[in-house]
């Protein structure tokens, strides 16, 4: 097999400055198909490997050919993850993400990147998931998607229609960004205190929590519904993690609340907001999760 000759340092450079420049959208295609940074980060490594040893004198659109690329490695993840989370202890949350240290990773239009809306994504077939995204999160036109999924335009416009409607069956219109975090900052106040009045004074009456601890003692391994149960086991946070700090941080885009013990993040809450108060808490315990999370906090866009 003949080896491949190493790029002249001129070339290697300016392949390298066009994937720089676009790293930020495939990190962030890869994340909203995967739920995963550290997946995504694979999938991102993958691709400048293959984009190294691409024949880039033939492609005519760097971004799209990079996309395309992105879009199918991710894919191929989402199948084989798909087979890992069936066995997963508990509810499977998607890994936050740290967007104020990368803002190009959410500024492509919010949508799929709120970790409730990455969880309902992930109750559709990765293709479906991948077209959503491209369409939704980053306003493809439906024949490039076509032509990044191998589906015909008319295949790609019903996947992204019935993909919506399934959003849109799940999901409650949320509140104004105001109401969001006068609601999450009385949230974490009263949880802070283990004030389980004040609690239930902030959530609706169909609140449900998620806690992802993949098995982790002492976590709910099912969802949690009502103001009473969910203000009873959030209070109990303040035991569980004795002395931790409670702070407001920004995850997916969105004001979350964050627990810190003894320097490590143990904990990270985000909430979805209706009319009526908090109606969604995902609770992020799984270490894996957080590490992941604290990573994406000091990831930059220089090749690892």
């Amino acid at each position: 097999m003949d080896r491949q000759r190493p790029l002249p340092d001129d070339a290697l450079n300016a392949a390298a400055d066009a994937f720089e420049r676009l790293r930020p959208r495939l990190f962030g295609i890869a994340y909203r198909v995967l739920g995963s940074v550290s997946e995504a980060e694979d999938v991102v490594q993958d691709v400048w490997v293959r984009w190294q040893g691409a024949d880039r004198s033939a492609v005519l659109d760097e971004g799209a050919f990079l996309a395309r690329i992105t879009t199918r490695l991710a894919i191929n993840v989402a199948q084989s993850a798909r087979v890992r989370r069936e066995a997963y202890v508990g509810p499977w949350l998607p890994e936050p993400v740290d967007t104020t240290v990368d803002p190009q990773v959410g500024a492509e239009r919010g949508e799929a990147l709120e970790l409730a809306v990455l969880l309902v994504l992930e109750r559709l077939n990765p293709v479906e998931r991948a077209a959503y995204v491209l369409r939704e999160a980053f306003d493809y036109a439906y024949d490039e998607i076509a032509g990044m999924l191998e589906l015909s335009q008319a295949n790609t416009r019903q996947i992204v229609s019935r993909a919506r409607k399934r959003l849109s069956a799940e999901r409650r219109e949320p509140v104004d960004a105001t109401q969001h975090r006068r609601l999450l900052d009385a949230f974490v106040a009263a949880a802070r205190e283990g004030d389980v009045a004040a609690l239930e004074s902030v959530l609706s009456a169909d609140v449900v929590a998620y806690a992802d601890g993949n098995g982790m003692r002492g976590v709910a391994r099912l969802e949690l519904v009502g103001p009473g149960r969910v203000a009873r086991v959030t209070a109990f946070a303040h035991k569980f993690f004795p002395g931790a700090e409670y702070g407001v941080v920004e995850a997916n885009g969105q004001p979350s609340l964050l627990l810190v013990q003894d320097g490590a993040a143990v904990a990270l809450v985000s909430v979805t907001v209706g009319p009526d108060g908090i109606d969604g808490l995902y609770w992020v315990l799984a270490p894996e999760k957080l590490r992941a999370y604290e990573r994406s906090a000091r990831r930059v866009t220089g090749r690892s």
